[in-house]
């Protein structure tokens, strides 16, 4: 099982745990791109000029895949996510229904430009 690692401030983790929010979000920056894409053939990141195209190209499109796959890139394929409160040992972990770029819910913490959206399923731990 592929399981993505995130940990989460309070306010996020709590609401998460609840059930009342069933997804989270992340900036598309450098950052992230490593931990949500690999190149199709050598399975490593872009960086550099390639890195800033790439990020122009998806805020423009708002389509992950076909982004990626414009790039040479795929998607990593997360089977799961596990928040952890902080850096602490307290866990919980959710299927992963996908990563997608959109606007969030703002009463979740998202900020008003687009953003990576990280889609919950049910809770498997």
């Amino acid at each position: 099982m592929k399981i993505l690692y995130m940990p989460l401030k309070k306010q996020w983790f709590e609401m998460i745990e609840r059930g009342e929010k069933t997804e989270e979000y992340r900036e598309i920056k450098p950052y992230y791109i490593p931990r949500f894409f690999e190149d199709r053939l050598s399975r490593e990141t872009i960086a550099g000029p390639l890195l800033d195209e790439f990020i122009s190209d998806l805020r423009d499109s708002g389509n992950v895949e076909q982004t990626a796959d414009d790039f040479g890139l795929w998607l990593k394929d997360y089977d799961a996510v596990c928040f952890s409160y902080g850096y602490t040992k307290r866990r919980m972990t959710f299927e992963c229904k996908g990563i997608t770029i959109g606007h969030g819910r703002p009463e979740w913490g998202a900020p008003n430009h687009e953003t990576f959206i990280i889609e919950l399923g049910k809770r498997l731990q």
